[in-house]
């Protein structure tokens, strides 16, 4: 069981540190296997917003920037990824920042220097050079209303960290992050902060035959027909970042939702598109011969 530290704290919190929490929870029966912190050490890189983009003049493959990054004055950054475009939040490491240590294992120190001739005042970051992600395709894009001027530690909640904790058989309640609060609740006294929630009247009459043919594998099977979802609605950032700090890609937007309330409140659940069933639906064990598609592309 894998989460996020502050995702814990959102529900509960009590008052002690980040290793009294882990001591806490090992001795009282859910072991704390490994702390891990969501990103590594770095300073001085903040939200930004980039002003103007013009081709360098001695470089193809390089751009020079006018970036406003909250000082008051634009920075002029030379910057080489391929995505860079006027008007988008990025994130700019300024000088004077202090990068994750390179291959020598030494912080890398943003200055200011000429790159082909022209003067840049700082870096633009992309999340695989922060260390926050293995993958880039260039900058970091940000949302629009993100803060120009704000750490980027605390934009993106990267002082955080990633616990994983080891379950015994009869611990099953404790499969959710609700579940361990409840447990750091009554050992600790600290109340419960639960989001609210409300019933959604049933507004169809609509029904999908189900059948069991596998008892022993499904005691009971129970849902419900909606339509007129956006199933590409876009995820909202904070519910991405606590689905990736918990071990799970963000996949779209009914998936999402769907592991995100497996992995709060502990209530595994499927999404079916509709359209691709024919007639009916039927639990049972697989047969020889017959392969399945995940939704990783594995079959």
């Amino acid at each position: 069981m894998q989460f996020s530290e502050n995702w814990l704290r959102s529900i509960v919190d009590p008052k002690m540190s980040s290793d009294e929490l882990s001591h806490l929870l090992t001795m009282s029966g859910l072991e704390v296997e490994e702390v891990e912190a969501v990103a590594p050490p770095f300073s001085n890189v903040v939200v930004a917003h980039v002003v103007e983009v013009a081709k360098h003049p001695n470089a193809d493959r390089l751009n020079v920037c006018q970036v406003d990054a909250g000082t008051g004055t634009l920075l002029n950054i030379v910057c080489g990824a391929p995505n860079v475009r006027a008007g988008m939040k990025a994130i700019c490491a300024k000088a004077g920042a202090l990068l994750p240590p390179g291959a020598d294992g030494k912080p890398f120190e943003i200055k200011v220097g000429k790159l082909r001739g022209v003067e840049s005042q700082g870096m633009m970051c992309s999340s695989k050079e922060l260390g926050i992600s293995e993958e880039s395709n260039g900058l970091m894009e940000l949302p629009e209303d993100a803060p120009v001027g704000q750490n980027i530690r605390d934009y993106l909640g990267l002082n955080d960290l990633k616990f994983t904790i080891k379950l015994t058989p009869n611990k099953a309640d404790c499969l959710s992050v609700l579940g361990v609060a409840r447990e750091v609740s009554a050992l600790t006294g600290s109340p419960l902060s639960l989001a609210p929630t409300r019933a959604v009247p049933v507004s169809s009459d609509e029904i999908l035959p189900v059948k069991v043919s596998a008892p022993d594998l499904c005691g009971r099977f129970a849902g419900r027909v909606i339509r007129g979802l956006n199933a590409r609605a876009a995820i909202p950032e904070w519910m991405k970042r606590r689905l990736e700090r918990s071990g799970q890609r963000s996949v779209s937007a009914l998936v999402d939702i769907s592991n995100y309330v497996m992995l709060e409140v502990g209530r595994p659940s499927h999404v079916f598109d509709l359209a691709k069933i024919h007639g009916s639906l039927d639990v049972r064990w697989g047969k020889k011969g017959e392969s399945l598609k995940l939704l990783n592309g594995n079959t």
